[in-house]
């Protein structure tokens, strides 16, 4: 659906395909102001340097972001090899340089084997993790030492597409996917420690989040001409099972009571009543279904 046919009590999905230089928030206040309604929240923080895929909920689908299986994404990423930085990334200063010219396509072909699975990462120091209430990146901003804790994720695939030497440094071109909670950033420089010369990101770009991918996301200049999203009913009946309920079954569900003697598929089932609209997440509690979200009052 597309322009006139959003108004500002509409709830739906908007993929924006985020441009580098902007923060996630800055992106949200924009969909905020395209769509008229305050109530516009994102799934999945990207960096002011990254590009890509930003899922935006609008008005009750803010809700429906933490309920849709978006804990995998994929990325595509330029590593330098070389030169370690304060951030991680291009955006920081160069802490440290290290000589290249001994690293070879197969060392970096084998210690980025390493790096597959689920791995043991601690997160880039300028990570949004809060430390004792405060984001991890304001305390390194504000000079502080930061020491954030290792945590299990799982890199699925971690693909080289492409090794570029000079004289100072390796471009190495990757495709990741991975879960959520995965630091790209961390995988640049932890491959450039494993192979002791240091190493940085210079190009993030994210193509997928979830079933989302580059092919529905949308710029934010396409957006101001041409509002593209996603129904709401749309999003529920594509991503979980569905249930048709009659008028009695929709008027408990719309009121969130349990509903007996009612089969549903293991996980959350999406709810419509007999005109289509969607009401509900419903899930099996043995002989029961109960709600676990309830989207219309």
């Amino acid at each position: 659906m597309t322009g006139t046919d959003f108004t500002s009590s509409s709830d739906g999905i908007v993929v924006v395909d985020k441009p580098a230089g902007m923060t996630s928030h800055t992106v949200v206040a924009r969909i905020r102001r395209l769509a008229g309604t305050r109530k516009v929240g994102h799934a999945g923080t990207l960096d002011p340097m990254a590009t890509g895929v930003l899922v935006v909920g609008l008005n009750r689908a803010t809700r429906l972001l933490g309920h849709l299986q978006l804990a995998d994404k994929s990325y595509d990423a330029t590593i330098r090899l070389g030169a370690t930085t304060t951030t991680d990334d291009a955006e920081g200063s160069v802490v440290s340089t290290a000589p290249v010219e001994g690293v070879t396509a197969e060392a970096i072909e084998a210690s980025v084997a390493g790096f597959r699975g689920e791995i043991s990462q601690v997160p880039s120091k300028v990570s949004a993790i809060k430390v004792d209430g405060r984001r991890a990146y304001e305390r390194v901003r504000a000079g502080e030492e930061v020491a954030l804790k290792a945590r299990a994720v799982t890199v699925s695939r971690y693909d080289i597409l492409d090794v570029r030497s000079s004289a100072d440094w390796i471009d190495v071109d990757v495709s990741v996917d991975c879960s959520s909670g995965t630091y790209i950033r961390a995988l640049a420089r932890d491959l450039g420690a494993e192979l002791g010369v240091g190493g940085h990101l210079t190009a993030l770009r994210r193509t997928r989040v979830g079933a989302f991918d580059l092919s529905v996301a949308h710029s934010l200049e396409s957006l101001a001409s041409d509002f593209a999203w996603l129904p709401i009913a749309e999003v529920a009946a594509d991503t979980f099972p569905r249930y048709d309920a009659d008028a009695d079954q929709a008027a408990a569900i719309r009121t969130g009571r349990p509903l007996s003697g009612l089969k549903l598929a293991a996980g959350q089932t999406a709810m419509f009543d007999p005109t289509g609209t969607f009401l509900a997440l419903y899930e099996p509690h043995g002989p029961v279904a109960k709600p676990t979200a309830v989207f219309v009052s």
